[in-house]
């Protein structure tokens, strides 16, 4: 073995990009920043900045699949989930929030609390991951990635029973995916996204043929 070949392997171990900050991390700062004022949508983007597009995808579908005392929160969230999503699959490099939307803010109160079980669990999470399978993160990659979430935050806005659990589960592999540059995350999350699509899709035919067959009941009675 020569000098070089024992370099080089450490030049592309320093060479391979590495994510920003840890989510996780910038979450804490702003719980504990915020003081007793309010934390609105905007300045998450700010605080967040180039990966907000990760970041705010897996704010939104994370309390989707984290048991909280927060009702019809697949609604609330979807609307803004499928407008990043939208952005992401057009190709956007930055990310824009109308005013109505960029506006919406909570008392820091509140978001400490809906922060407070989230954050270990991004964080455990955020340790499991590395960056790998670069291509799969990549521009490119993100409109497909963007594509998916889009279909997967329509499925969440849709009033289907028990059905959040997957897409939205979906969704956070993949935006944890690519905050951290991991690739292999990224196909995770692709493949449970495909199985929550085919999941919707039967329920969804099921209550359509269901509803044609009551019709008919009624009908021809």
């Amino acid at each position: 073995m020569t000098a070089t070949d024992a370099v080089l392997p450490r030049l592309r171990r320093r060479a391979r990009p590495r994510p920003g900050p840890r989510l996780s991390r910038v979450l804490r700062q702003i719980t504990r920043t915020a003081g007793d004022g309010r934390v609105s949508l905007e300045d998450l983007l700010v605080a967040f900045g180039d990966r907000a597009f990760g970041a705010l995808l897996l704010l939104f579908a994370l309390p989707n699949i984290v048991p909280l005392p927060l009702i019809g929160v697949s609604t609330v969230l979807g609307i803004p989930m499928a407008f990043v999503a939208a952005q992401m699959a057009a190709g956007s490099r930055t990310l824009w929030l109308p005013g109505w939307i960029g506006r919406r803010s909570v008392a820091a109160g509140e978001f400490r609390a809906v922060m407070g079980p989230l954050i270990p669990t991004v964080a455990r999470a955020e340790r499991l991951l590395s960056p790998r399978w670069l291509w799969l993160t990549s521009p490119g990659a993100m409109r497909a990635v963007g594509v998916v979430c889009l279909v997967l935050s329509v499925i969440l806005l849709l009033p289907i029973p028990f059905a959040n659990l997957l897409p939205a589960t979906a969704i956070v592999v993949l935006a944890l995916g690519l905050l951290q540059k991991d690739g292999l995350a990224v196909l995770t999350g692709l493949l449970i996204a495909a199985i929550a699509a085919t999941v919707a899709a039967g329920v969804v035919y099921a209550i359509v043929k269901t509803a044609i067959f009551l019709l008919f009941r009624i009908v021809l009675r």
